[in-house]
């Protein structure tokens, strides 16, 4: 099918993927409970009306790079309420579609959950800055950047359901704690089915309208921003976790983009008409851009990485 389908037509016409998805993603998901991965023995009192030890920095076994982003990625996903939101609202509350919305958001619900209370149990950080950063950034809301169209939303959460998988896995890895990495291996895991969820809706999307879904890709991967993005200091935070590996552009091009790239076939497919020709030109250039400059980061990490040895020696 060729030419631009309106909103309604496509969820129309995937509505039959969604409830076959919606069924595998039912038989893979296996069931976890927050509360079994948090220690719950090394939690005590905060000061206040319980009159319990204040918090101080020396009380975190984990180090600054790590807490900065279990913070950003906790702060990311206490934001549910407005993504529920924006994708009841984009995909309706009825079918297929309507079961799935709930059920992604009850899933992402417990990540929220069990991230606070892992950070509040270990101590982990700033209880008092952690609220009031809570609050400053849900007060914001989120309003998604992409276009309110079902093809748009579903390319941006493709990629954004793998970027948040990668950040979750890498930052267990990188805290060095058994505990943290436990906990965020099953936020990951959960994150990892929404990507394939998405995936194939995208692939399907790709049948219907081949231009269309290039363009689309196209407008996302060129645009592309975290939802964390609007968290206070998330420059700050962001460029922290890429020095450290956890999350950077170098990750964002060849374990998010790419692999999302070629699942959908994008530059093998011989559907497309001159517009999605177009359009996948355009990709290659922005890849080939992002090559570039994680090289340049890449760079610019090792030079500091070398001055800091030096020092030391």
């Amino acid at each position: 099918m060729r030419g631009d389908l309106s909103q309604t037509a496509v969820l129309l016409e995937l509505e039959p993927v969604v409830e076959a998805n919606l069924n595998r993603h039912l038989s893979a998901a296996k069931e976890w409970f927050p509360h079994a991965y948090v220690p719950w023995s090394e939690g005590r009192d905060f000061d206040g009306p319980l009159d319990g030890e204040a918090w101080e920095v020396g009380q975190s076994r984990l180090d600054e790079t790590t807490r900065t982003s279990l913070i950003l990625n906790l702060l990311t996903e206490d934001n549910l309420p407005s993504y529920h939101h924006e994708i009841a609202t984009l995909f309706g509350r009825d079918g297929a579609w309507g079961t799935w919305v709930h059920r992604w958001t009850a899933e992402e619900g417990r990540h929220g959950i069990a991230i606070r209370d892992y950070l509040l149990a270990t101590r982990a950080v700033d209880p008092v800055e952690l609220e009031r950063a809570r609050m400053t950034h849900m007060s914001q809301g989120y309003v998604s950047p992409n276009s309110h169209h079902p093809i748009n939303s579903i390319a941006y959460v493709s990629f954004q359901e793998l970027a948040t998988r990668i950040s979750h896995r890498n930052t267990g890895a990188y805290s060095g704690d058994k505990v943290c990495d436990q906990l965020l291996q099953k936020v990951a895991n959960d994150e990892n089915l929404h990507m394939v969820f998405y995936r194939n809706l995208l692939g399907a999307a790709f049948e219907l309208a081949p231009d269309q879904s290039m363009r689309a890709v196209v407008d996302v991967v060129k645009n592309f921003q975290m939802p964390g993005a609007g968290v206070e200091n998330f420059g700050r935070k962001s460029v922290q976790m890429a020095v450290a590996g956890i999350y950077n552009l170098r990750i964002h091009r060849d374990e998010v983009l790419n692999p999302v790239l070629r699942n959908v076939r994008i530059f093998e497919r011989t559907d497309l008409g001159p517009e999605g020709e177009r359009a996948r030109e355009e990709l290659v250039e922005i890849m080939d851009a992002l090559d570039g400059a994680a090289a340049r980061f890449e760079e610019k990490v090792a030079a500091r990485k070398a001055r800091e040895a030096a020092r030391r020696a």
